[in-house]
């Protein structure tokens, strides 16, 4: 497993980079599909997965971790916030390895990467 990681989280997806020196391995946990059929039995009535798909989903996206040290959380809302929420109440080894969440948009994979390498670098973590 990788010291570094940048984790990108929506309701529908979770993008994982594992951060090498001189490489990037990618993961993508994908959410509790949403068929229009269903949507109803699916999601509340705010749009998102329902609790028990969430969970699931955040236990998912936490196992991807296990065994990194330095993991930044990034996303466009308030998926990240909810994540960081499950690992508080579920996960207390990886909360600990949470270093930073930060607000970012739908970026490429290849700027979701730069900027985690700008941020474990400005850190002094990145080797």
């Amino acid at each position: 497993m990788s010291k570094h990681v940048a984790l990108w989280i929506d309701h529908k997806e979770a993008r994982i980079f594992h951060i090498h020196p001189d490489t990037i391995d990618e993961e993508t946990v994908m959410a509790p599909s949403h068929h229009l059929h269903s949507k109803h039995a699916k999601e509340g009535p705010d749009g998102k997965p329902r609790a028990e798909d969430a969970k699931r989903f955040f236990n998912e996206v936490a196992r991807t971790l296990d065994g990194s040290q330095h993991v930044l959380v990034v996303g466009p809302s308030t998926a990240k916030l909810e994540f960081l929420r499950y690992v508080h109440k579920h996960d207390h080894g990886l909360e600990t390895q949470i270093e930073g969440v930060e607000t970012v948009d739908h970026p490429s994979d290849k700027q979701l990467v730069a900027y985690a390498r700008k941020y474990f670098k400005s850190d002094h973590t990145l080797s």
